[in-house]
């Protein structure tokens, strides 16, 4: 929006400071007049004793002096008062052309603002903050348009070279050639719509309810039990009761995603995964736990990006569409949530999702 260009702050600092001295100038002069006059008379008192000076006289000889004491102050306090003006907003200055930086698209310009902690020393390291959380994020971002595209036309190309192969070989089985279609169009349905689970959730546009992530766990872990005996999996779920507030569906999406990674990545054989839910003073949680080969921490950090699939990209049987943990940050995240992602000692990872109470948002009603 244009606006109108007004004095700059470093002039109204100036006129400030110049007034407030006059100010006090003229306070301290007129203390002093007054101070004199209490001492002198109106008219001369004769006397054998010396000259004794009367109000006029004594004005005649002090407004001239407090004249020029005025003038003095007004120059002394309009220089003195751009040189500490300048001094004080240097940092305002620095800070301001670190935004147009940013404006113009350079995130990875920082202020690091000297000296001790001060108001504008606090504004710098937030602002400095601030443009390294945006810059990860629009990394974060590009990452995730590029692994996104190239998602999304991976079943498109396969779409297409199957139908030229069924176009140039019209003696091909049908039957097969459908299925490798269905399979290809189901991935790309499923990967469509964890898209917009994602878009919803960072959105944050659902309603909130009370729900208990007890009964949410308990749900994903009967629904996925067939997946884990068909691969020899143990999974238990324990833990007490954890009311919260927040959207039925996508918590239960959440915890289904964390089960599902859990089940999938785990040992080819006698693998376990557990799935507790534990309450604290301020918040609930729910903490799932597998087993499975050993993760560096600097893998762990980077999973919750999209289609990132542990050590490497592979496709298996249920192997998801690389947005599993990525949709969890992004519903704990909506939920005004924590993620937290550990390796085990012994192998494998335990996530642990924290919510706000229900009893903490001051609707405590029974779940």
């Amino acid at each position: 929006m244009a606006r109108a260009r007004g004095l700059s702050v470093r002039l109204k600092l100036t006129l400030s400071y110049a007034g407030f001295l006059m100010l006090a100038g003229a306070l301290l002069l007129a203390t002093v007049w007054r101070f004199l006059l209490h001492y002198v008379p109106d008219r001369v008192r004769f006397s054998p004793g010396p000259f004794s000076p009367t109000r006029s006289d004594l004005l005649d000889a002090f407004a001239p002096r407090a004249a020029q004491a005025l003038a003095f102050l007004l120059v002394f306090g309009l220089v003195g008062g751009w040189i500490l003006a300048g001094r004080m907003l240097a940092p305002l200055t620095r800070i301001t052309d670190a935004t147009r930086l940013a404006a113009d698209g350079s995130l990875a310009h920082r202020i690091q603002l000297e000296g001790r902690k001060d108001e504008f020393r606090e504004l710098a390291d937030a602002f400095d903050t601030m443009l390294a959380q945006l810059e990860a994020h629009v990394a974060e971002q590009q990452r995730f348009a590029a692994n996104a595209s190239h998602e999304l036309r991976t079943p498109l190309a396969i779409t297409q070279a199957l139908l030229d192969v069924a176009r140039n070989d019209r003696q091909r089985d049908t039957d097969e050639l459908l299925e490798r279609l269905h399979l290809v169009n189901t991935r790309a349905i499923d990967l469509t719509e964890a898209l917009l689970l994602l878009s919803r959730a960072d959105q944050r546009s659902f309603t909130r309810e009370h729900v208990d992530l007890s009964l949410i766990a308990e749900e994903a872990t009967e629904a996925l039990l067939p997946l884990a005996e068909k691969r020899g999996l143990t999974l238990e779920t324990s833990g007490a009761m954890a009311p919260t507030i927040g959207s039925q569906a996508l918590l239960l999406q959440m915890t289904t995603n964390l089960v599902h990674n859990a089940i999938v990545h785990n040992r080819p054989e006698q693998g376990a995964v557990w799935v507790t839910t534990s309450v604290h003073p301020e918040a609930v949680a729910l903490t799932v736990e597998n087993t499975g080969e050993k993760l560096a921490p600097q893998l762990v950090s980077t999973l919750t990006e999209p289609f990132q699939r542990g050590a490497t990209r592979t496709r298996a049987d249920h192997a998801g569409v690389g947005l599993g943990l990525a949709i969890v940050k992004s519903i704990a995240r909506a939920h005004d949530g924590t993620l937290t992602i550990v390796p085990r000692p012994g192998g494998g990872l335990r996530v642990t999702v924290r919510l706000t109470s229900a009893r903490v948002r001051g609707d405590a009603a029974p779940v």
